[in-house]
């Protein structure tokens, strides 16, 4: 996550208990996340989405003049701040843009809720960065990915890095969160899913023969890939072709370049 600034802080809203830390992931019994643990979203691209999401529950806009006018016209009015109070309270790193949203996480849905949303379906096994985690959310977003689920224990929760990465595809892309990531591809494969994992020494993903097939797309972490038990749940293992010297892509351009192999219109 972005440091915070030892500088002066724009105060939070008392009335919500507003907390931008949070050392455990707090969740209700139906696996949402627990009110009451907003956050700050940041970035024209994140911000505009999360306003235009009917699901967020959201607490405070803060914009700069400058930013107010690009923002899409909701019933959330912006407090103007200046540009030093919102390098206070995301860092300086952060490339906020003049705005900021404190929002709540949104809840995750259930497989259920998503099997029948048109577009392939994502699976991340135990990728960690939510750098890596927002990058494919975005490039999800771009290619009509149905929805990405990802393994709770080992995936961050919501943070103002991951959407910023998402660049507004936090919002627009389901995240499912699972206990089990190879019961789940069994799930898949019962509901109709052809379950391709992505790995090196595959079939060439440009010539597999997937016809009118609903894909879920299984991607590993950096380094270690994709485990035993998943690699062996997977239908077909597929891999990207690449021409050049460089042996494999980070995991979020790896997403991209599946994404555009498996919705690009066949000749």
């Amino acid at each position: 996550m972005a440091k915070k600034s030892s500088s002066r802080r724009v105060a939070l809203p008392e009335a919500q208990n507003l907390s931008r830390n949070r050392s455990r992931r707090s969740t209700t019994k139906h696996g949402a996340p627990a009110t009451g643990k907003g956050y700050w979203l940041y970035g024209q691209h994140a911000v505009e989405a999360a306003l235009l999401n009917p699901a967020r529950i959201i607490y405070a806009l803060l914009a700069t003049k400058e930013a107010e006018a690009a923002l899409p016209q909701t019933a959330h009015q912006p407090r103007i701040v200046s540009r030093e109070e919102l390098d206070a309270l995301c860092g300086k790193e952060a490339v906020h843009q003049g705005v900021c949203l404190n929002v709540e996480p949104l809840e995750n849905p259930a497989l259920v809720d998503v099997i029948d949303r048109p577009g392939p379906i994502l699976v991340l096994d135990q990728v960690t960065d939510p750098r890596n985690i927002g990058a494919i959310l975005r490039s999800a977003a771009a290619f009509g990915a149905a929805a990405l689920i990802v393994q709770d224990r080992h995936t961050p929760d919501e943070t103002g890095t991951m959407a910023k990465a998402a660049s507004g595809g936090l919002d627009i892309v389901p995240i499912i969160r699972e206990t089990n990531i190879s019961r789940t591809l069994q799930s898949l494969q019962k509901a109709g899913f052809w379950v391709v994992g992505l790995d090196a020494g595959g079939t060439r993903l440009d010539r597999t023969q997937l016809g009118q097939r609903r894909v879920a797309l299984v991607l590993g972490a950096e380094g270690a890939g994709l485990r035993r038990l998943t690699r062996e749940t997977c239908d077909e293992i597929a891999s990207i072709y690449m021409s050049g010297p460089m042996e494999s892509l980070n995991v979020s351009n790896a997403s991209a370049v599946a994404l555009y192999e498996l919705t690009r219109p066949l000749s």
